[in-house]
């Protein structure tokens, strides 16, 4: 096994390599990765965005008299990388297979020694183009430090976990999801009667109807505003709706039971069925957002790759 390039540290997403004591750690904690697979991640961050073929690996790997099963050995390291950073043959964000051929690195990589300063991310050059690339999160403006609380940012995902997609489709998804809610706070408006007659039977009918006039009058707003936001692309403004998400949480989960209003058209099994998916939908608008729902496309270039 050779060694050709001195020891160095390197950066990529919420990942951090070390190259000189062999450790991969992801947020300041250490992911357990074996010495051969580590040193095919060193090779791949040396060499962000070119071709590091299976036969490089095999001859750093293995040395000239030793007879194993490189082929099996390429795709066991390899299978153990993409375990340790989360990552996927199908839908990589960090190592791209090039078929029969091998693979390259495609994330910005910040490539320094121990004692320097970290240096702005190198970007790899991709070999093709598309008419349309995908945001990602590198391209989309950095969170700031307190956009969410310490607990929410643990539990939910963060932007290198989740999948690229074309922005176009990210941000028609999350002006669909904005459209839906005001036509459910225009519709509860504008059937009062229907609904008072609906939850007449229930405790405390007057406050739940009182509360429903109350949120759907707050959110229409608040909704017309993410819009303009997300259309616009209005500066900071995955930042800001990542402030006020916490907010919208309440309010989506209280108003996933909104096709409980229906029940003069619709029976309690569809009902249940809809009230489980809305449940869902205010981390689906988080998740969009985080993926440049409410950012720029940015057009391919010679000197630019999508981050993971």
């Amino acid at each position: 096994m050779t060694d050709t390039q001195p020891a160095r540290r390197y950066r990529f997403g919420v990942f951090e390599a070390d190259a000189a004591t062999g450790e991969l750690r992801r947020k300041g904690v250490r992911i357990k990765l074996h010495a051969q697979p580590f040193h095919v991640l060193s090779l791949l961050l040396e060499r962000p965005g070119q071709l590091l073929t299976r036969e490089e690996i095999s001859r750093e790997l293995w040395p000239e008299g030793v007879f194993v099963d490189a082929e099996h050995g390429v795709n066991s390291a390899i299978n153990r990388i993409r375990e340790a950073l989360g990552d996927t043959a199908g839908n990589p964000r960090f190592i791209e297979t090039m078929a029969r051929r091998g693979y390259r690195f495609i994330a910005p990589v910040q490539r320094f020694d121990p004692a320097e300063t970290p240096p702005v991310p190198e970007r790899a050059m991709p070999d093709l183009a598309t008419s349309e690339a995908p945001l990602t999160s590198a391209q989309a403006p950095e969170i700031p430090p307190d956009s969410e609380p310490k607990i929410v940012s643990r539990i939910l995902a963060s932007p290198e976990e989740l999948p690229q997609a074309p922005h176009r489709v990210v941000q028609s998804l999350f002006v669909l999801l904005q459209l839906m809610y005001v036509a459910f706070y225009v519709g509860g408006l504008t059937n009062l009667a229907e609904i008072e007659d609906l939850l007449a039977p229930l405790p405390k009918a007057a406050l739940t109807l009182n509360v429903l006039i109350v949120t759907a009058a707050i959110l229409i707003p608040v909704r017309a505003y993410i819009l303009n936001a997300a259309l616009l692309h209005a500066p900071n403004a995955r930042g800001n709706f990542l402030k006020i998400w916490p907010f919208l949480l309440a309010m989506d989960e209280i108003w996933a039971l909104s096709p409980f209003l229906l029940l003069h058209h619709i029976n309690y099994g569809l009902a249940i069925a809809c009230t489980t998916l809305l449940v869902y939908a205010p981390f689906a608008q988080r998740s969009l957002v985080l993926m440049g729902a409410a950012a720029k496309s940015h057009q391919p270039s010679t000197i630019s790759i999508s981050s993971p």
